[in-house]
């Protein structure tokens, strides 16, 4: 690789910052990372990160591409904080449109195990890099730029309990998520904010551990239920380390899932399947219900600005945020360090113009998956132009024929998990398969689990 360099600074030790830093590294002599938090000393929760107690899992494509840039770190998930590795296609159950697609085995494999654990062991990797180093405690209050404000030319940062000093480096990354501050600081220095587009969603999932069995789902890893018609509730039940399975479950606009025993069983028992349900009645708890409120999906435009500062980056979180009941971003993040490592190779002449183009392409798919898929629900406001309203009649065909059909379900999970792109399912092949699986339609009738929640309500 060609240096480019003497220093790069990473603002942010997300998984988004760290996986940055990791690309930098081969181009700059040494890269700093700056982080507000204090590390934890064992694999736990911290502040900046306030989603990592709920459920998280890295989706095939994200898995394969820190294998590839940390060659050993599934193995090493594993092997030493007891994640799991499993066939996404068969070894977790899915449910969306209300009905169960078929498990097969497939080459899918995704990673399961906490956010404190995935972070924490690629934090360990990034930091055993000879010429990376991170600054915990460290507030970055600004940019640094050039008298004519053209270029970016370090950071205005304060570590707790010292003053204020900058810190120049070649080229800076915002990797600070969803709270990021480079709009307000691009307007400080008379360049346009990038324009944001929003899905007000409102959701709000609570989420609980408990204890693992082997038993438990039939020695299945996991189950997802994506929300539909009637109540549009999201459910997902995850293998995590140490023998725990972490659950959670909400709903959109104000529909919250109860932070009791009783009313988060009876909650559960109105999902499209009482398998959650089953497993956490009999489960012993291994820790207080915690709730996470998320009011909209967000997208910054950068890629549209006329004018950005040189030697300046927005990365991850920073650029997009999506509802998190799909999993996406960690693996969103993982394909933009993908980018900027091919915009970096070709050197840092236009770096921003074509990286926000390349992380723009990226982005747009899973938004148009967790967007498209939202706005199903009636009360989600947005856009709905013919080709949404077919692509999810068409999807939720599909999904009756996966029922049946593994090849169509991982057809489908192939999507998901952002190993293929949608228009994939479009195929003549994929096609006649959801065609051929829908010449007998099955007549409609209530799930399982609404009729036990009828059920429970009638006597009580």
């Amino acid at each position: 690789m060609k240096n480019l360099g003497k220093h790069a600074i990473v603002i942010g030790a997300s998984m988004g910052g760290l996986l940055a830093a990791r690309v930098l590294s081969d181009f700059y002599t040494n890269v700093t990372v700056l982080e507000r938090d204090a590390f934890p000393a064992a694999d736990a929760p911290r502040k900046g990160v306030p989603q990592g107690r709920h459920t998280h899992g890295l989706l095939a494509r994200g898995s394969a591409v820190l294998e590839a840039f940390f060659p050993g770190y599934n193995t090493e998930v594993v092997a030493q904080s007891g994640g799991v590795l499993g066939d996404v296609a068969n070894d977790v159950i899915w449910i969306g449109h209300n009905v169960r697609l078929a498990n097969g085995a497939s080459d899918l494999i995704g990673l399961l195990a906490s956010r404190p654990v995935l972070e924490g062991h690629l934090r360990r990797r990034v930091l055993e890099l000879r010429n990376v180093r991170a600054m915990e405690n460290c507030a970055v209050r600004g940019l640094a730029t050039d008298p004519g404000r053209k270029s970016v030319t370090g950071v205005r940062a304060c570590v707790e309990g010292k003053p204020e000093e900058t810190i120049h480096a070649d080229l800076v990354v915002d990797a600070t998520g969803r709270g990021s501050s480079s709009a307000a600081w691009l307007e400080a220095l008379g360049y346009q904010p990038p324009a944001d587009e929003k899905v007000e969603i409102g959701i709000c999932y609570t989420t609980r551990t408990y204890r693992r069995r082997p038993t438990d789902l039939g020695g299945k890893h996991g189950i997802v239920v994506a929300g539909s018609a009637p109540n549009w509730r999201n459910g997902v039940m995850l293998a995590q380390e140490r023998d725990s399975w972490i659950v959670s479950t909400g709903g959109f606009l104000g529909d919250d899932a109860p932070d009791n025993d009783q009313g988060f069983l009876a909650y559960l028992a109105t999902l499209p399947t009482m398998e959650i349900h089953d497993v956490v009645a009999r489960a012993e708890p291994l820790t207080d219900f915690r709730r996470f409120r998320y009011v909209s999906s967000l997208r910054r435009r950068y890629e549209r600005l006329a004018r950005f500062p040189e030697n300046y980056l927005v990365f991850g979180d920073a650029i997009c945020s999506f509802n998190p009941v799909y999993g996406q971003g960690m693996t969103v993040a993982a394909e933009e360090a993908l980018a900027l490592q091919q915009c970096l190779r070709a050197g840092p002449n236009d770096l921003a113009r074509r990286f926000f183009r390349a992380a723009a392409h990226i982005v747009d798919i899973p938004w148009d998956i967790a967007v498209g898929n939202d706005l199903r629900h009636p009360e989600v406001k947005g856009a709905r132009p013919p080709m949404r309203r077919f692509i999810n009649w068409y999807i939720g065909k599909l999904h009756l024929a996966a029922a049946h059909d593994s090849t169509l379900a991982t057809a489908f999970l192939k999507v998901v998990n952002l190993m293929m792109p949608p228009s994939s399912l479009l195929s003549p092949a994929i096609a006649m398969r959801v065609w051929q699986g829908n010449r007998r339609p099955v007549p409609s009738a209530p799930s399982p689990a609404i009729e036990v929640a009828r059920r429970n309500s009638a006597s009580s």
